[in-house]
Order: structure tokens, then C-alpha cells, then sequence
């Protein structure tokens, strides 16, 4: 078999059928198989698909179980070429996985590809390629100078070698996943592509970006306006950090965490912020303090 696309789902039932319905018709052609794992949704959503979907297996969870934990349960189940992480609020493009596909096979040294991610303008999202965090990177994206950390240098129309790729789409192979390891559990969501992307580079594999594009309704799989997903978000980026750069000295490993809390603070604030704003003016539309990823 030549691909296994798994997506883990979360009270998004109405994205989750759009994008299903984009996978099977980007499939044709491909010998392949559909993992859909739910993390214990309240809204019906394997009932609802299930039926609509025969085609896709359904692996139904007791519990939220996180995004890692959730995809590595298929993935345990996958005995394709390669796997395919794609998040539920996307819609794929026809070609996108077929030539995804014929990309790995031709370039064995590639572990893994990400893709162009549009916005719901049709604009290309930063974080369709980006750089491992690095105590430098970190800092520089922590006071704002994202340059760096987005690859901003690489054409959007060309190929080109990158160092993360986003959980919303990433490719991978499973004889590289085989060597370095399925994704860390440790990560509850958010963080665990950084780390995948970064324990392939380490095994000596490739990762690269194509200009194939996806669409990716950003935010809407999770509530970005809630207190716990600051906690989650900010705490992926403290494992992450501990895990590969917890060997560095005090004087540089202290900064940085100060930062990554000083940004978790300052999130909490600006939420907090808005949400007096709604509370004093009801009748008035805001919009959430969104952090980036």
C-alpha cells in the first residue's frame, strides 16, 4: 500500500466532512487507506460520518487523548509507504497528494514534506515552512523577529529543503518513522510536529516544502480563545525546549523560558483584556487574541 492519511478529529464534524470528501477524490489513483481517529467528540461526529464515509476507518476514542497519542494509534495500524498527518480543517487540493506521493519516491532521502498552506483569503500561511527553534531563533521570534523562524528567504512556487513541517499537512515516511520513533506523547497538541520535523533531521533524513497547496481554516479545529489552550501551547514550547536544549547552561536556557512564560503572560492578558471589553460592550463584536504557532 502506497499511502495512509490519518486525521485526528475534535468537535469539527461539518470541516471534517469537507475534507474527507477533498481526500477521497485527491486519492484516486493512489492505493491507499483513510484513519480518521476521534478524540471523544460531543457532537456526534462519528455517527454522523461514519455512514456517509464507509470507505474511511473510524477509530472512536473513550477520551481526549491528545494529537500525538491519537495519530500514533493509526499510525501503529498503517502498513503503507508513507503516512500522511492532516488536520481536519483543511480541504485538499486534486493533485496535492498524488504528487506529494511522487515526490517521496523519488527523493528517497526525504523523511518527510509539508505543502503551501493558503488561508481562507488564498493567501500562503507563514507556517508553511518553518525553522527549528533554536535558544537563537526562539529568542528572536519571542521579540517579534519572526523572519527567520518563518524561512521567509524561499520562493513560495519552488521545492525547497525546510526544517519543520506543520502537523496540519506533513507527509512522512514510514521507513524514517520506523528509525526515529513515532511522535512523543508527551506533547498533548501543539509542539509534537516541531519535534517530529527536528528528530528527522537529527536521523539523517530531509525535509521539504512543495508548492502544492491546501487550504487550511486555521483555528477553527481548536478554541484558541480558552485559557487552556494558552497553557497547552506555551507548555508544548517548555518540552520542546527542555527536551533537545535542556543541556544548555543557566545563562543561556533561562532567558528563554522567561520568554516563553513572559509570552504566556502577556497572552493571558491580552485574553483577559478582551474579554472585559465583551463584558462591558455585549452588543459589540472582538476578535480573540490569537497566538501564533
Amino acid at each position: 500500500m502506497k499511502l495512509s492519511v490519518v486525521i485526528v478529529n475534535y468537535n469539527v464534524r461539518l470541516l471534517l466532512e469537507a475534507c474527507l470528501k477533498s481526500v477521497e477524490k485527491a486519492m484516486t489513483g493512489i492505493e491507499g487507506e483513510i484513519f480518521v481517529v476521534d478524540n471523544h467528540s460531543s457532537d456526534d461526529s462519528v455517527a454522523y460520518l461514519e455512514p456517509r464515509f464507509p470507505n474511511v476507518h473510524f477509530i472512536a476514542n473513550k477520551e481526549n487523548m491528545g494529537f500525538a497519542r491519537a495519530n500514533n494509534l493509526a499510525i501503529r495500524q498503517s502498513q503503507a509507504d508513507y503516512v500522511l498527518l492532516l488536520n481536519p480543517d483543511t480541504v485538499v487540493y486534486e493533485n496535492t497528494l498524488r504528487e506529494s506521493v511522487a515526490f517521496m519516491d523519488s527523493h528517497p532521502e526525504a523523511g518527510g514534506v509539508g505543502v503551501r498552506m493558503l488561508t481562507r483569503e488564498g493567501e500562503p500561511a507563514p507556517e508553511s515552512r518553518r525553522a527549528v527553534p533554536t535558544p537563537w531563533i526562539a529568542f528572536l521570534k519571542m521579540i517579534g523577529m519572526s523572519k527567520k523562524y518563518y524561512m521567509s528567504d524561499l520562493p513560495w512556487d519552488q521545492p525547497g529543503r525546510i526544517e519543520v513541517i506543520s502537523g496540519a499537512y506533513c507527509m512522512l515516511r514510514h521507513k524514517a518513522l520506523d528509525q526515529i520513533g513515532l511522535l512523543d506523547e508527551d506533547f498533548f497538541m501543539y509542539g509534537e510536529d516541531i519535534d517530529l520535523s527536528y528528530r528527522l533531521l537529527k536521523g539523517g533524513w530531509q525535509n521539504w516544502y512543495l508548492p502544492l497547496d491546501i487550504i487550511h481554516y486555521k483555528g477553527e479545529s481548536t478554541q484558541k480563545s480558552s485559557f487552556r489552550y494558552v497553557h497547552v501551547f506555551y507548555q508544548a514550547m517548555l518540552i520542546f525546549f527542555r527536551k533537545h536544549y535542556g543541556h544548555l547552561s543557566i545563562l543561556l536556557s533561562l532567558p528563554i523560558q522567561m520568554a516563553i512564560y513572559f509570552r504566556a503572560f502577556m497572552a493571558l492578558v491580552y485574553m483577559l483584556g478582551d474579554r472585559l471589553r465583551a463584558f462591558l460592550n455585549p452588543n459589540k463584536n472582538r476578535d480573540y487574541y490569537d497566538s501564533e504557532s
